[in-house]
């Protein structure tokens, strides 16, 4: 979960990596867009407040950049601000965006702009609902509505989340996968507080994936098969309730298909499966030095001996399913 402080340290030192990079001359862009949507996302101006087409738009779906379709933002994430304009909570990834100090029209304010575009997107603020605080406020005309069912957020957590990330990111159709903390007491936890054991919160990865590329029910298998669902908060040396086996449905449609691959999965191990089935409240990001730990830190002792069977695993198990994986000895 973004939070302000990171907005700030974007802002200041510098944006994430996008996916791709889309760049067109002003002209090419003028003929692609709408003279609205062209004085707005290319101009940097705003639209009157209560006049865009998604102001008071509710209904499931997902949001792209009016000009490259980069997805940006999810419906559920999406809020009644009683600004005029469209507002959002959180992005659909943390790299969807792009954060920059503007000092125009008398005022000190952050600019959100598309990161694989620069389009202009609107700004954002620290008055939003918790947990995060964000209110993306955006304007409609840098919109466009891309999808209204294929995207979507699923929750798992199976032990240490360096392995569960690495697995994951693997997958085909999926977009991100974030490492973090969930299912506990303490409003934004740390590492340290989460594994005392004591905030009651499991170390999880947030999925954000394409199900029409690849089934929630395919990715609670996989979940299931690649990690030891039967051990009650264990996983080998991982020992305490930071490291149970979890699933955080986001719907009734999720925990109904979770309930049927549990149900399914119980013939495929000699011992009663342990994994909980929960409903998911929050999900609070994980300190940065946890993300995309197994990329950054293949040769450590810990990713050789225990990240890279479960890999090796997965390719065999799984290669239908696999986007790419590393060359692995």
């Amino acid at each position: 979960m973004i939070n302000w402080l990171d907005i700030i340290k974007f802002a200041n030192h510098g944006n994430p990596k996008p996916s791709r990079r889309i760049l067109k001359t002003d002209a090419e862009w003028e003929a692609q867009l709408t003279p609205e949507q062209y004085r707005i996302a290319r101009q940097h101006q705003t639209e009157r407040a209560y006049t865009g087409a998604f102001c008071q738009l509710f209904e499931p779906a997902l949001y792209g950049c009016v000009c490259c379709e980069n997805w940006l933002f999810d419906s559920r994430e999406k809020f009644e601000s009683g600004t005029g304009w469209p507002s959002f909570t959180q992005p659909v990834t943390e790299n969807a965006m792009q954060y920059r100090k503007d000092s125009s029209h008398g005022m000190n304010r952050i600019e959100v702009l598309c990161n694989v575009c620069d389009a202009h997107l609107g700004h954002i603020f620290p008055d939003g609902p918790m947990p995060s605080g964000l209110r993306y406020c955006i304007n409609s005309a840098a919109l466009r509505k891309v999808s209204t069912t294929a995207l979507q957020t699923a929750t798992f957590g199976g032990g240490c989340f360096w392995c569960t990330e690495a697995i994951f990111k693997a997958l085909d159709g999926v977009e991100s996968v974030t490492s973090g903390y969930s299912g506990g007491d303490v409003i934004n936890p740390d590492y340290e507080q989460v594994k005392s054991g004591a905030t009651g919160h499991a170390e999880v990865i947030q999925v954000i994936f394409d199900s029409h590329i690849i089934p929630y029910e395919d990715l609670v298998r996989i979940h299931l098969h690649t990690h030891n669902p039967t051990t009650l908060n264990r996983q080998g040396a991982d020992v305490g309730t930071q490291y149970r086996s979890v699933i955080f449905y986001h719907s009734a449609e999720q925990k109904a298909m979770a309930e049927n691959v549990l149900t399914e999965a119980t013939a495929d191990f000699d011992d009663p499966i342990v994994t909980a089935l929960a409903p998911f409240v929050q999900f609070f990001k994980a300190e940065a030095h946890h993300q995309n730990f197994y990329v950054r830190n293949p040769d450590l002792p810990y990713c050789e001996v225990v990240i890279t069977p479960k890999l090796q695993q997965l390719r065999v198990k799984y290669a239908d399913k696999l986007k790419r994986l590393p060359e692995l000895d």
